[in-house]
């Protein structure tokens, strides 16, 4: 009786091996794609793709973030005014926003725009302006070359040039056009309205007239020190001075 018992004990693990590693395996499979586990699993898979979407959403956003700070520019918000149009049964009302934008290197524009609300008012304002802006040259990269003045409408402005330390002695719009465009050192004065509008035009128009002595050197045929020995300057510091411009 003892040997009849143990032959079927040694027979049935033995029966049991072999088909024990394909249960094995299947199992698992099985679990995985079926069941609560296969749900389970169906919703790690779902992760893991939404954990790659994010990932490519934020290299998105990187590079997008690192094309805006390769521009490097400078926008201010100048002025907001709320504007109202009637309509029949009553009144819409707006913004409207004045905006300066500027690389600190020279460069400045001005634009203004109009919407139901703030923040897109502003991103008109700061999109025209980006398509507007002009090259000023600067002496030494801190003040302009020489005085000059602008005019628009009931808008008057005198700039003139500054030694180093001085400062931007300016005020309201006109601060913000000289910081966005890079320069350190200048004095202004406005005349007549305070509109910032006509302000900012009145300052563009003075800075489009602004030309460095290279510019005219070329446009004359002479060379810079030629001009420069004119205004009382040594042949050697003339020379020194031509040198050190640049623009």
């Amino acid at each position: 009786m003892a040997d009849e018992n143990e032959t079927p004990q040694v027979a049935a693990p033995e029966a049991a091996a072999p088909d024990a590693p394909p249960a094995d395996t299947r199992a698992p499979r099985g679990g995985r794609g079926r069941g609560g586990p296969g749900g389970a699993g169906g919703r790690d898979n779902r992760g893991g793709g939404a954990n790659r979407g994010g990932r490519r959403d934020d290299k998105r956003g990187g590079n997008r973030g690192g094309d805006d700070g390769g521009e490097e520019l400078i926008e201010k918000l100048v002025h907001i005014n709320r504007v109202s149009k009637t309509v029949k049964g009553g009144k819409r009302f707006g913004f409207a926003a004045l905006v300066v934008v500027g690389d600190g290197k020279g460069r400045s524009g001005f634009g203004h725009g109009k919407a139901r609300e703030v923040p897109e008012a502003i991103s008109k304002a700061t999109a025209a302006a980006k398509k507007a802006m002009i090259r000023v040259p600067l002496r030494d990269g801190r003040t302009l070359h020489h005085d000059g003045n602008g005019h628009f409408g009931a808008g008057k402005v005198t700039v003139r040039s500054a030694p180093s330390g001085t400062g931007i002695i300016a005020g309201g719009p006109m601060r913000a056009v000289f910081e966005s465009l890079g320069v350190h050192d200048v004095v202004t004065k406005s005349v007549g309205t305070s509109n910032p509008y006509n302000m900012i035009r009145a300052t563009f128009e003075a800075l489009k007239e602004q030309t460095s002595p290279r510019s005219v050197a070329q446009r004359r045929g002479k060379k810079v020190s030629d001009l420069l020995g004119r205004g009382g300057l040594g042949a050697a510091e003339a020379e020194a001075q031509a040198e050190a411009i640049t623009e």
